[in-house]
C-alpha cells in the first residue's frame, strides 16, 4: 500500500497532474511526500475521502499554493490549522463527517472560497468570521450542535444555499433575511420557535425547509408562494433483517409495512394508520390475480387504485399525506389567463430535498 502510494504521488509530480485521488487510502497522516522539496505546486484538486486523518499540516498552502479544491470528506480530522487561510485560491472545502468541534476564525482569509461542507462533525459554534466570504455561494452545516448561526453571515453576499438541519437552534438571524441570492434555506429538524417575520421577502428565496421543527407554530406571510419543505414518506432509511410479520385475509397474504417495526423508535417517523391501511391495501390490490375477488367498496377501491402521488426516492405510493404549496401564476402555464393562484401538492418523500409536485387549480 506504501509503494502504491509513493509511486502515485510520484507519478503525479512527474507528470505535473492537476488532480491527485488519495480516497480509500486507509491514510492516518497526510503524505510526507506531498509535502517534499518544492511539493505540488501546479496540483488544483486533491481527493483525500474517507481515511483516517485526524490533522492538516501547517505548511500546505506553502506546498500545494494552487489547491482550488480540497475534499477531505469522512476522516477523523479534529483540528484545522491556523494556515488553512493561506489557500487563497481556494473554491471548494469539504470536512464533513470529521470530529471538528472548533472552526478557526482564520477560514475566514479564504476570500475565493465558494463551498464549504462542514455537515457531521461536532461544532457548538460558528466564527464569526464566515461573514467574510463574499463569493460563498453553498454552505452546509447539518447535523452539528449549533444553537446559534453568525449574525455576520449576512455579509456572504453570494451565499445562494444554506443548509443547518439537524442542529439546535432555536432561531435564526434576522440579518439572513438580507442575502440578495439566497435562494434555498434549509432548516429541518431543529428547535425553531419561530422565522423572521421578513423570510420570504426576496424574490430570490424560493426554497424553504423548515420540516420537523416541533415547536414552530406559524410561518411568515412572504412564504405564500414559496417552496416549503416536507417531512418524508416515513420509510425507515435502514431495512431491518427482522422476518417481515404478515397477516391472512381469505385468500390473500398482506405483508405488515416496514413502519410497524419502527413504533417506539426515536428516529424513525410512524405513519398515521389511514396512511398505513391505504398503501397496504393498495400493495395487495396490485399482486392479487384476477381469479381472487378483492372484496372493497366501489369508494374506496378508487383510493387504494389511485395514489396521490409516489414519493420521487423510494417510489412509496402516497394516499393520505401531501403537504401544501403555492405558487404565483407568474410562474405557471396559466399566467395571464386567470386571476387565481395555483395550488400544488408535495407528496411526502423520503429526503426533504425530494420533491414530488402536483399541480391542482386553486
Amino acid at each position: 500500500m506504501a509503494s502504491e502510494l509513493h509511486e502515485t504521488i510520484f507519478m503525479a509530480k512527474q507528470e505535473r497532474h492537476k488532480n491527485l485521488f488519495l480516497n480509500y487510502r486507509n491514510l492516518n497522516n497526510f503524505p510526507v511526500e506531498l509535502l517534499k522539496d518544492e511539493g505540488l505546486q501546479f496540483l488544483e484538486r486533491l481527493y483525500m475521502k474517507r481515511n483516517s486523518l485526524t490533522t492538516l499540516p501547517e505548511n500546505l498552502a506553502q506546498k500545494l499554493p494552487n489547491l482550488i479544491e480540497l475534499y477531505l470528506h469522512s476522516n477523523n480530522i479534529a483540528i484545522i490549522p491556523q494556515a488553512i487561510g493561506n489557500l487563497v485560491k481556494l473554491q471548494s472545502l469539504d470536512l464533513s463527517d470529521n470530529a471538528l468541534q472548533v472552526i478557526c476564525p482564520e477560514i475566514g482569509q479564504l476570500r475565493s472560497l465558494r463551498h464549504l461542507r462542514l455537515a457531521n462533525n461536532q461544532l457548538k459554534f460558528l466564527p464569526q468570521e464566515l461573514g467574510d466570504l463574499r463569493e460563498l455561494e453553498t454552505l452546509d452545516v447539518s447535523m452539528n450542535f449549533l444553537r446559534t448561526l453568525p449574525e455576520r453571515l449576512h455579509r456572504c453576499l453570494s451565499l445562494q444555499c444554506l443548509t443547518a438541519d439537524r442542529n439546535l437552534l432555536h432561531c435564526l438571524p434576522r440579518q439572513l433575511c438580507l442575502l440578495p441570492d439566497l435562494n434555498e434555506l434549509s432548516m429541518a429538524a431543529n428547535c425553531l420557535t419561530s422565522l423572521p417575520l421578513d423570510m420570504g421577502r426576496s424574490m430570490e428565496l424560493q426554497f424553504v425547509f423548515v420540516d420537523n421543527n416541533t415547536h414552530l407554530k406559524g410561518l411568515p406571510s412572504y412564504l405564500y408562494n414559496k417552496v416549503i419543505g416536507c417531512s418524508g414518506c416515513g420509510l425507515a432509511t435502514e431495512i431491518s433483517d427482522v422476518k417481515q410479520l404478515s397477516l391472512s385475509l381469505g385468500d390473500v397474504t398482506v405483508p405488515l409495512p416496514s413502519e410497524v417495526k419502527a413504533i417506539c423508535s426515536e428516529t424513525d417517523c410512524v405513519l398515521p394508520l389511514e396512511e398505513l391501511a391505504c398503501r397496504v391495501l393498495h400493495a395487495a390490490h396490485n399482486r392479487t390475480s384476477a381469479d381472487v375477488q378483492f372484496q372493497l367498496p366501489k369508494s374506496l377501491l378508487d383510493v387504494v387504485q389511485w395514489p396521490l402521488g409516489h414519493c420521487h426516492r423510494c417510489s412509496q405510493p402516497m394516499f393520505t399525506i401531501v403537504y401544501p404549496k403555492l405558487f404565483p401564476l407568474r410562474e405557471t402555464a396559466l399566467a395571464g389567463v386567470h386571476k387565481r393562484t395555483t395550488v400544488s401538492f408535495v407528496a411526502y418523500c423520503c429526503s426533504s430535498q425530494c420533491l414530488r409536485t402536483f399541480d391542482l387549480q386553486g
